[in-house]
């Protein structure tokens, strides 16, 4: 793992935090969270409010992966629609998890007042559709949405949305007035030092090498020190490298890409967008962007599965920033990076037990940043003594990919092709 964080824009605009040390000592904890990210920052803050004794060990740094790197989006759901969910699982996991789906954002927003967290926050989110099509798939989630309790969500035509994105390729959207948009890293460095100021501890550059479960109390070991742990929350996502074998092929890594360009001033970014609220497409392999704090375009996309890097970001991400935005033509770039997610086979989170002290939550298929801190809660809950939220997420049925780690890439990327081209010709 590297020492420092990605060359970001959310790196070079991240608060001052203090070093957190290597661990080097033997500890025993009430719980031991692996990964100092969004999923094992909200277990471990939850769980401290409760009055345990936490401790989390981060590979790199706090936010390091993919919650310090992602377009900061509060995108309420998850991977898969309400409706797709119920078709799949049944009303009873459709109305629990729609139950529990607006819970995320509120959690965040309840973290950032609770412990005055700086982080930018901005509501509201834009669901942007391309073709007839997608508006008309948005406005069954609309439906189903207010069903399920969500009475804050707005359809747009064409002229509602360009309150929203000065662009011409849209044609109408979905608007959530209690979604928004967040820096994230800034978010994470918050929660890290909530959760020690009531006395949790953190230790960065202390990767899981084994974990040791035939014990009474499982043991987590890295380069040089070791915890002695009640529970173990397993919270490495996309990162979590291979330590736990049996989490390895649950999910495949899959990249993102960021760009931001140079200061665009306020004028230009209120002409942009006006309202100041984020915006994602309603595409299979989609593009989202929003306006930065200090007035800038941050623009994402470019899915690659496996979780490689592209070898120019700019040229991946540019086309599409100036398809939305043509006035933006040669802009100049200032920030470009890349990052991972963890797609699941269902594209729904999957949280559950490798025995009764082991619990892990993984996953989140590109809604990452609500559900991971509704799995804080849920993994708090049930180590707590209630698990019934948690166990309507652990007892859906789940699957490896197929074909493999050789052949996942490739098959995951033909069903993606078929969709794109759904896209592209609106049907």
């Amino acid at each position: 793992m590297t020492e420092s964080y990605v060359n970001s824009w959310y790196a070079s605009t991240a608060h001052a935090t203090p070093p957190r040390p290597a661990l080097q000592e033997r500890l025993s904890t009430d719980i031991c969270i692996i990964g100092a990210g969004f999923t094992g920052l909200s277990t471990a803050l939850h769980l401290a409010e409760l009055g345990y004794q936490v401790v989390v060990l981060e590979a790199a740094k706090v936010g390091w992966g993919a919650s310090g790197r992602n377009g900061g989006q509060i995108v309420n759901g998850y991977s898969r629609d309400l409706s797709v969910i119920q078709k799949r699982y049944g009303t009873e996991a459709a109305t629990a998890l729609g139950g529990m789906s607006l819970e995320g954002g509120h959690i965040i927003r309840q973290f950032i007042k609770q412990y005055h967290i700086d982080c930018d926050f901005h509501p509201g989110n834009v669901i942007a559709a391309l073709n007839a099509r997608q508006l008309n798939e948005l406005n069954v989630m609309y439906h189903n949405w207010q069903e399920h309790g969500h009475q804050d969500l707005v359809m747009l035509d064409a002229e509602d949305l360009r309150e929203h994105v000065n662009s011409l390729t849209y044609i109408g959207g979905l608007y959530d007035r209690l979604g928004g948009h967040v820096h994230p890293l800034n978010l994470c460095l918050g929660e890290a030092a909530a959760v020690e100021s009531l006395g949790g501890r953190i230790f960065e550059h202390s990767a899981l090498t084994h974990l040791d479960r035939s014990a009474k109390k499982p043991v987590v070991k890295t380069a040089h020190g070791e915890v002695h742990a009640d529970y173990v929350v397993l919270c490495g996502n996309a990162y979590l490298g291979e330590a736990v074998p049996e989490l390895q092929d649950q999910v495949m890594p899959v990249s993102t890409q960021i760009v931001t360009t140079e200061v665009l001033g306020e004028s230009l970014c209120r002409e942009l967008m006006r309202k100041q609220t984020c915006v994602e497409d309603a595409n299979y392999m989609l593009d989202y962007y929003r306006m930065t704090a200090d007035h800038r375009l941050l623009y994402g996309g470019g899915t690659v599965y496996g979780g490689a890097e592209p070898a120019d970001i700019e040229a991946k991400i540019r086309p599409h920033l100036e398809k939305t935005f043509p006035m933006l033509r040669d802009v100049p770039l200032e920030f470009a990076w890349s990052g991972n997610f963890a797609l699941t086979l269902t594209r729904i989170p999957q949280f559950g037990q490798l025995g009764e002290k082991v619990y892990f939550a993984h996953g989140y298929s590109g809604h990452g940043v609500t559900a991971t801190h509704l799995a804080g809660k849920l993994v708090s809950e049930a180590i707590h003594g209630d698990a019934s939220r948690f166990q309507h997420f652990s007892q859906l049925p789940y699957y490896t990919f197929p074909g493999g780690r050789r052949w996942r890439v490739p098959l995951t990327m033909a069903g993606a092709w078929w969709y794109q081209l759904r896209d592209k010709w609106g049907i």
